[in-house]
């Protein structure tokens, strides 16, 4: 099985669009279409013929191209199951713990309520390629819309478990206002200080931030480090829950 072949450009002004492609069957799909133009201009960069488009959630920049790629290239949408409703062109919706095949690459979809109700993640399980969209970013999560603080901690412990080398690719440059975010709530970790360093060099070069690693978010991302000592600590939170410890997170990032 040969590995299959990625091509990440921006949409919209910071949504990440991605295409994945299996050159031996020659399937191509879009992780959501954010927009229809770029994501045609990227497949045409390439040589590729859309043939899927794996939708995570609903919001309409994530979808907003869905159905006029499905009209240009008669594709195939796969969305999640409880969001079926709102997805435009949905063809078949999938559920927690669902599993399907991109050529023969196995893909795991994986349920994250939180951003939205139904939010799903995609695990091209070999090839060791997370598409979390708005649930995981680099250094930062999703704002919970649709579902309480609870709900999310206990979809991002589901995404926590698969391997540390697992490259996930996530739904906006949102990374440099996580960076200096996170900073603010794990000072002391050295890891985080050198990464945020990296990164504000990346950004002030116009270069992506994209992809992670789960090992790397596990080390330096506090929406990951609820039950980190030395977060509780700078939060006078030592006696609370992990699922209080996220939820000010979460709180004091929408306010950041």
């Amino acid at each position: 099985m040969k590995s299959l072949e990625l091509e990440v450009f921006l949409c919209r002004s910071d949504n990440f669009g991605v295409l994945v492609h299996d050159a031996e069957t020659g399937q191509t799909v879009s992780i959501d279409a954010p927009d229809a133009a770029a994501v045609e201009a990227a497949a045409a960069r390439r040589g590729w013929n859309i043939t899927h488009i794996f939708t995570t959630h609903h919001h309409i920049d994530h979808v907003e191209g869905n159905l006029a790629l499905k009209e240009q290239y008669g594709l195939e949408i796969i969305g999640p199951v409880n969001e079926a409703v709102v997805i435009p062109g949905l063809d078949k919706s999938m559920g927690d713990g669902d599993s399907f095949l991109f050529g023969d690459h196995t893909v795991n979809v994986i349920e994250t309520p939180g951003h939205t109700a139904g939010h799903i993640c995609y695990h091209f399980v070999d090839d060791k390629l997370l598409f979390a969209a708005d649930t995981l970013f680099a250094l930062g999560c999703g704002r919970l819309f649709e579902r309480p603080a609870a709900d999310m901690w206990h979809s991002l412990q589901k995404l926590a478990v698969l391997p540390d080398e697992t490259a996930v690719y996530f739904g906006h440059e949102y990374t440099l206002s996580n960076a200096r975010f996170a900073v603010t709530i794990d000072p002391s970790n050295v890891r985080l200080k050198s990464r945020a360093a990296e990164i504000e060099s990346l950004r002030a070069e116009g270069k992506f931030t994209i992809p992670t690693t789960l090992g790397l978010e596990k080390e330096t991302n506090p929406f990951l480090r609820a039950a980190d000592p030395a977060i509780r600590r700078n939060l006078l939170m030592e006696g609370k829950t992990n699922e209080e410890v996220f939820a000010e997170i979460r709180k004091r990032k929408d306010n950041f």
